[in-house]
């Protein structure tokens, strides 16, 4: 091609051609560049950085509405969801803005790929094992800096130009972002970026045919150029790191503690033991029902959380979301429409307290963080009076 762009990097491997395109997912340029490179080169193979989670998700607009929220609820995934849901939010705001649907240069290399009856590689690692790499990757304080940043994300009022993307796509500018990352946040980088750099880059190695040209953003583009060079293991790449042991432990035995205290004070101080009770109570059930309340859920649903807490922060199988997030949406139970208007009602915050589906989300998470801040604080003061009744 002829004034090549600098977003395209040509490797050359055992007779082999790969074409990496580095894209910005809000970039209707990008998804420009992808249509013209696959009909110029014409390749055996397009790969796309898709899984076929996100893949389905493309070509089958209507899967919302085959989503149960109360699977979701009892398999512990309102969190990841809402994440998920949060990120999609931050990206289509900036899509709106330049009028271009987010990811559409992957929607592009799909409908390309169809057009020249090239091979169609679904390249990247599934999300929901990134997401539990990077989960049990980044410590609890890890934890709450991301989910912090993730919601902070709905609340971005941030603009962006065009040029402002192309210029984030020039390798000089994504080296420095990268470094960025790395600084703050550096264990977020390992599994958001190198594991998917080397797992893009031995499915792109793979797919068939002499020429292969691969849809990336742009973030990959510096790692894959290194990585293809090497042989890697998917499976390995694929697995779910084990839990560890130490949250399961101390989920039982910070209860065990709190009970024991409590029993030994009411031999020693019936009234003291009173006080500890209910501090315990009041600041667990208070707390998870605020958080309730600030997801709008349905007075039900915040004296659920309120009764719900106190118990449930002393056993480690259950949490007071669940149970308020089973109420909510039992009384305010999502409807056809709320599903189909998912990914247009996360595009702002109004939306996504309004969504039924959403609201349920919200309702799981800041039950549950109100609890975990009541936990901590009332045992804390059980503590406090323990020590003042010795």
């Amino acid at each position: 091609m002829s004034n090549e762009s600098n977003n395209i990097t040509r490797i050359h491997i055992d007779g082999r051609e790969f074409i990496l395109i580095g894209t910005a997912h809000v970039s209707k340029q990008s998804a420009e560049q992808v249509k013209e490179v696959i009909e110029a080169e014409r390749p055996d193979s397009v790969c796309i950085e898709l899984d076929e989670q996100r893949y389905q998700s493309i070509v089958d607009g209507s899967k919302w509405r085959d989503m149960d929220i109360f699977k979701v609820i009892k398999e512990k995934k309102a969190t990841l969801l809402l994440m998920n849901l949060a990120i999609s939010s931050f990206q289509r705001r900036m899509a709106k803005q330049l009028g271009i649907n987010a990811g559409q240069e992957m929607i592009q290399g799909i409908e390309s790929a169809k057009e020249i009856n090239a091979d169609l590689v679904l390249a990247d690692r599934n999300i929901q094992t990134t997401f539990s790499r990077i989960w049990r990757g980044i410590g609890l304080k890890g934890k709450a800096i991301l989910l912090m940043q993730v919601i902070g994300s709905i609340f971005s009022k941030e603009t962006i130009t065009e040029e402002d993307l192309e210029k984030m796509k020039s390798q000089d500018m994504l080296n420095s972002m990268l470094d960025d990352m790395t600084a703050h946040f550096p264990k977020l980088k390992v599994p958001l970026i190198d594991e998917r750099d080397q797992y893009l880059s031995q499915k792109i190695k793979d797919a068939p045919g002499n020429k292969v040209v691969a849809v990336l953003g742009a973030a990959h583009v510096p790692g894959i150029k290194e990585e293809i060079k090497k042989e890697h293991d998917l499976e390995k790449l694929s697995e779910i790191p084990p839990k560890s042991k130490i949250p399961k432990i101390l989920a039982w035995a910070i209860p065990i503690i709190l009970i024991g205290i409590i029993i030994y004070t009411f031999m020693a101080n019936p009234d003291a033991a009173l006080q500890q009770t209910l501090s315990w109570i009041l600041w667990n059930g208070s707390l998870s029902a605020i958080g309730t309340a600030i997801a709008f859920g349905h007075p039900l649903t915040v004296l659920t959380a309120f009764v719900a807490a106190p118990i449930t922060s002393l056993d480690p199988i259950t949490a007071a979301g669940w149970f308020a997030g089973f109420v909510q949406a039992y009384f305010v139970r999502p409807n056809v429409r709320d599903f189909e208007n998912l990914t247009d009602d996360v595009y702002t915050l109004k939306g996504f307290w309004n969504n039924k589906v959403t609201r349920i989300l919200l309702v799981v998470v800041l039950a549950n963080l109100g609890s975990s801040l009541g936990t901590f604080i009332g045992g804390a003061d059980v503590i406090r009076l323990f020590i003042e009744n010795l």
